[in-house]
């Protein structure tokens, strides 16, 4: 097969035109980054043609990407430069076969697990400031949903006002791509999730006394709102590192040693730089592990975060051995 001549950059575009069709916006996202990182190393090595690259240049791609980047950061990395080749294979641009070459980077099992967690009691004490101190404002409303449902933040984005349901109560979470919020699991992950009372009475308290009276772009009410709409993910996750750097809910006291006068992570868009605070993933896992080290068996709080058991048992529940060990004794029979 004669191979066609195909810059880096157009064939980087007719991959995520075609991946649009279906896969989500964070997806492609993720795809975008991976492969400026691998299109910025062929201009490194002067390479303007796909035609031209081939196994020893993708290993060599690794080593760099090494250098500045986690083993599991890496390994995502070559899995999507891997699924590009095999594009690049279906447009004549690369050999066929180049991407059964391309070896995703080897970790070890600790490093493929994530430690990031907020605990049980790091999430009382910020709601309880949260609740004192910024009562039912979008800061207190994003934390508190997080952590008592561990719903990730697309399915929290994506709530409207008509999702509440006050009579049982519980949030309605539903796949509307066309409209501009699509679940990470589409229809997949559409599911209802039950609320305490008191839950209930401050996403209630939110609507009726802090939300802005307004419509997103596609004339829908976002539950979550500012004056311009519905919330972006980035302020999702600014409120959160915000609302978890430890100094704002203990008292100002910094456990790193930084001047809490002057401390750069104080203000809101730079809080992820604070050591201590945690991203919303982290209130995902913490939720996970104080359900199970509460009782609540795996396949219900599966399905209460849509997600399936292994990859919960793995990568979300982060009980400590003695905590497992407590799960499992009320069952032991003496044999």
């Amino acid at each position: 097969m004669e191979l066609k001549p195909t810059p880096p950059q157009d064939a980087k575009k007719r991959y995520l035109k075609k991946k649009k069709s279906h896969v989500s916006k964070k997806t492609i996202y993720n795809y975008d980054t991976a492969l400026k990182r691998f299109l910025e190393f062929l201009d490194k090595r002067g390479i303007k043609d796909m035609n031209n690259v081939d196994s020893d240049e993708i290993v060599r791609f690794e080593s760099w990407r090494l250098d500045s980047v986690k083993p599991i950061t890496c390994r995502n990395d070559m899995r999507t430069v891997s699924n590009f080749i095999q594009f690049c294979e279906t447009i004549q641009a690369v050999p066929v076969g180049l991407h059964e070459l391309v070896v995703p980077t080897k970790v070890s099992e600790d490093e493929e697990i994530c430690e990031d967690i907020l605990t049980k009691q790091e999430a009382n004490d910020i709601l309880a400031h949260l609740g004192k101190y910024e009562y039912a404002s979008n800061r207190h409303v994003i934390t508190l949903i997080l952590w008592k449902t561990g719903m990730r933040i697309g399915g929290l984005r994506a709530l409207d006002l008509k999702d509440v349901d006050k009579s049982r109560p519980a949030l309605e979470i539903r796949h509307r791509p066309e409209t501009g919020t699509p679940l990470k699991r589409k229809q997949k992950g559409q599911r209802d999730v039950l609320l305490n009372w008191e839950t209930s009475d401050v996403i209630e308290d939110y609507i009726n006394d802090t939300r802005p009276n307004v419509k997103d772009d596609n004339g829908r009410e976002p539950l979550l709102a500012s004056r311009y709409g519905r919330l972006a993910e980035t302020t999702i996750q600014k409120n959160i590192y915000t609302a978890t750097r430890p100094c704002t809910y203990n008292g100002g006291k910094c456990p790193f040693g930084e001047d809490t006068d002057s401390c750069e992570a104080l203000a809101f868009d730079q809080a992820n730089k604070c050591p201590g605070s945690v991203s919303p993933h982290a209130l995902r896992r913490g939720y996970v592990t104080a359900a199970r080290n509460a009782g609540q068996p795996k396949d219900v709080t599966g399905e209460r975060v849509n997600m399936g058991g292994k990859v919960l048992e793995k990568h979300y529940d982060h009980g400590s051995y003695d905590e497992k060990a407590e799960r499992r004794s009320e069952y032991l029979r003496e044999i």
